[in-house]
């Protein structure tokens, strides 16, 4: 019996000592970097995890000592991640997230979990957005939802990081996930209100754009893609004078007459037409259009609620005017 225990005893040990080992770096550690990352200091990250400073530093270095990497280089004005450091974060902002989801998962019957970190292009999500959250809480009241809006390269970068639990992008940024398409949204052209092309409010083909200057967003953006490809099938030219932050700033730009500015459907509908010192033309233009998508990663997806979900931006897209394709 004694031979037994002992046998028992050694093993509850070995197996703890194991587990330890494995287990590291924990999830608070993983806590601790993530948090020291987003705030740029470790004053700031200790205060908001509520931790004392020396203890968060401790927990750091035990995790760059373990791994035999430096995560941080530490400077007068704050941290910044090394190379490994953004692998480590990068990784480390997945796995948490993962957790979070299944700790929401097996509390609560909502979908998502009850919270849905939601990343959405800038030029679609203030047009589409507020009309379609009214219709989901109807249906889920207690449903949360957290939103951002962001490039199509950042929204990349959110959805492989566990940032964002889904995005609304188009498909072709984002190989290796869960795709539900929505709606294809055409392209219309902006220009000011005394070009001759304001002479008519009739689609606007290739050879009307013959030689004419592109105006677009900065690279990473998927329209600014489009863009490029538009003015080569037109024969025109994309300025290398001015790339615009948002559409809105092209909108003005093409509005002084420097160029033509090329804007999704939603947008020109519902914000460029109140703008009298420009002049709105659908494109009717091979490639002037841009598949949407409600995109998540396969592991983490919800399919049934992603069904839900994509139903409602749906028929919000056909009640603001886009056509069912």
């Amino acid at each position: 019996m004694t031979d037994c225990l002992l046998i028992l005893q050694y093993y509850v040990i070995t197996t703890s000592i194991a587990l330890n080992y494995i287990m590291r770096p924990t999830l608070r550690q993983l806590d601790y970097i993530v948090t020291t990352h987003r705030l740029g200091r470790f004053g700031l990250a200790a205060e908001a995890l509520n931790v004392s400073q020396p203890s968060l530093s401790t927990q750091i270095a035990a995790v760059e000592e373990e791994l035999g990497i430096r995560i941080f280089e530490r400077g007068r004005n704050g941290v910044e991640l090394t190379s490994k450091g953004e692998e480590f974060v990068m990784r480390a902002q997945k796995i948490l997230s993962d957790v979070n989801d299944l700790r929401g998962a097996m509390m609560t019957g909502l979908p998502f979990g009850g919270r849905l970190r939601l990343g959405v292009l800038p030029s679609i999500g203030p047009y589409l957005l507020p009309v379609a959250i009214r219709k989901i809480h109807h249906l889920q009241p207690q449903l949360r939802f957290i939103l951002r809006e962001e490039s199509t390269q950042e929204l990349e970068r959110g959805l492989k990081s566990g940032r964002f639990d889904v995005i609304i992008s188009t498909p072709e940024d984002h190989p290796g996930t869960l795709q539900t398409r929505l709606f294809t949204e055409k392209l219309w052209l902006a220009v000011a209100s005394d070009d001759p092309l304001a002479a008519t409010n009739a689609p606007a083909r290739a050879r009307d754009l013959q030689g004419r200057n592109f105006l677009t967003l900065d690279s990473g953006h998927r329209l600014t893609r489009i863009t490029y490809a538009l003015a080569s099938t037109c024969g025109g030219l994309v300025s290398d004078e001015y790339a615009g932050t948002s559409l809105e700033s092209i909108l003005l730009m093409a509005a002084t007459g420097t160029g033509i500015a090329i804007l999704p459907e939603l947008f020109a509908k519902r914000q460029a037409a109140l703008r009298s010192e420009v002049c709105l033309r659908p494109l009717q233009i091979d490639g002037a259009d841009r598949e949407l998508m409600l995109i998540s990663r396969p592991q983490s997806a919800d399919t049934d609620a992603l069904d839900t979900l994509a139903q409602v931006l749906n028929q919000t897209a056909a009640d603001l005017g886009i056509e069912r394709t």
